[in-house]
């Protein structure tokens, strides 16, 4: 059971018809309320004609004896006193007029006849305006009850209509409209609604399964194909695109472009280990040689060699650990640093760099990250300047701007993003001993954008390349 309504096309349907239900229900009781309330208004008006029609006669000074009765309709005359004077001539029994009586007074009819006492017994009438002799009250009051009338018996709805009839006194007439029709048609539209409803409630179940399942086939195809090249580690692959453009169709374009990244992420990752590890090999190579060399002949011990190619493997080291933090997403520290300053500081002791300030320029960042930045930029310059390496700071409304500029030969322009490609070097610089391991420019945009910032290189003044570091102020 939990594994079925684990399922969203169980769900969806569970929850349609759910809904589908309580409207039926509130719409089926309304109707239902609608029905009964406009059959019950009919009763009463049919009741309310009958009981009129009997106080015109009233009013008229027919006698009780004398008067038309509907022999269908439950009729009850009553004076003032709640005395019987006169009732259908087939009423066998009564409920809900006042009175249960069906047999008429019998001295109703010397009443009948008109004794004229009748208007000085109406000090008991409480009614706030009395009517006039002949006068038929314009309100009529109404009842629920029952009447048995020649054997049947039924459920109706008595109208009550008062009559001041002068030499009779004031009379009230209670006549009866059957609420048979209202009855016998709300059980059949009950018994249609409680047939028809789990029916349709079926089909709403039905339809929505049906729906959902087509709509929702998609999702399982992705589903399938990810647990697929999830088993296989076969990044290349895709998931099935449908030929639609709802959400379904947008998961699915997603998920493909999320392997795609994958793909594209595994595949750097695989060229970063094959070129880390031939970079790697070549001075591990030529430091065993030397101290092979050595431990065999210590006469021809090349110890600077040995020395430079242990610096350069310390290097290779701390740049591919740096690389790893950074990949891995270390974010750096919150810390202000001045950024003028540290370029005076990175450019101590460098005989070729001027550097040109316009005050503080503080910004938010890793000051050891930074300091790299800035140092693998000025060993880029040195390696291809002839004569002077310019590096200038300085505020750009709500950026921080550092420049590099050399005089050298320049970045071809179709080599611009390349060169911030990692193990990259240009033909010029593809000397491991001179132009290192094609690492340097990589990390420095790694550590700007890490920052919040950008790395550009464009044509300097003096016709080489020009560097660019822009950072959010701090």
């Amino acid at each position: 059971m939990s594994r079925l309504f684990g399922s969203v096309r169980a769900r969806a349907a569970l929850g349609a018809t759910l809904v589908v239900a309580v409207a039926l229900v509130a719409a089926g009781a309304a109707v239902l309320v609608s029905l009964r309330s406009n059959l019950v208004d009919q009763a009463g008006a049919k009741a309310e004609r009958a009981a009129r029609n009997v106080a015109v006669q009233l009013a008229a000074g027919e006698s009780y004896d004398a008067l038309d009765l509907d022999d269908g309709t439950p009729v009850q005359v009553v004076d003032a006193d709640g005395v019987l004077v006169a009732a259908s001539p087939d009423l066998e029994r009564i409920s809900g007029t006042g009175t249960t009586r069906v047999t008429p007074s019998p001295s109703a009819d010397s009443r009948g006849t008109g004794t004229g006492q009748g208007d000085d017994d109406d000090d008991d009438d409480d009614d706030d305006t009395p009517l006039e002799p002949g006068e038929i009250s314009p309100d009529t009051d109404f009842t629920d009850g029952s009447a048995t009338v020649d054997g049947t018996t039924e459920d109706y709805r008595f109208a009550a209509v008062e009559v001041d009839t002068g030499d009779r006194g004031l009379l009230t007439v209670h006549a009866g409209g059957s609420l048979d029709a209202e009855q016998s048609a709300v059980s059949t539209a009950t018994t249609g609604m409680l047939t028809g409803f789990p029916l349709l409630l079926a089909v709403v179940a039905g339809v929505t399964w049906l729906v959902t399942r087509r709509a929702l086939g998609p999702v399982e195809g992705i589903r399938r194909e990810m647990a697929e090249i999830t088993a296989s580690e076969d990044m290349s692959r895709r998931v099935p695109e449908p030929d639609t453009h709802d959400e379904i169709a947008r998961l699915a374009r997603t998920t493909n472009e999320t392997l795609g990244a994958l793909e594209a992420s595994v595949e750097r990752q695989r060229r970063f280990v094959a070129d880390a590890s031939h970079e790697l090999r070549s001075p591990i190579a030529s430091l065993r040689t030397q101290l092979e060399v050595a431990a065999a002949h210590p006469e021809f011990l090349d110890l600077d060699g040995a020395v430079a190619d242990t610096v350069r493997l310390q290097h290779l080291a701390a740049d591919l650990l740096l690389l790893a933090r950074l990949d891995a997403g270390e974010r750096p520290t919150g810390a202000r640093l001045d950024l003028a300053r540290l370029a005076v500081e990175e450019s101590a002791g460098r005989a070729l760099v001027t550097v040109e300030t316009d005050g503080p320029a503080e910004v938010s960042g890793s000051r050891s990250q930074l300091g790299r930045v800035l140092a693998n930029l000025l060993n880029n310059a040195e390696r291809h300047t002839r004569t002077a390496i310019t590096l200038t700071v300085r505020r750009d409304g709500d950026r921080v701007a550092l420049e590099v500029a050399d005089d050298g030969d320049g970045v071809p322009e179709a080599d611009r993003e390349r060169i911030f490609e990692r193990f990259v070097r240009l033909d010029e610089a593809r000397s491991r001993d001179d132009g290192g391991a094609g690492l340097g420019l990589a990390i420095a945009r790694d550590v700007a954008e890490r920052h919040g910032g950008t790395l550009t290189v464009r044509e300097a003044p003096a016709g080489g390349a020009l560097f660019e570091l822009r950072l959010p102020a701090a």
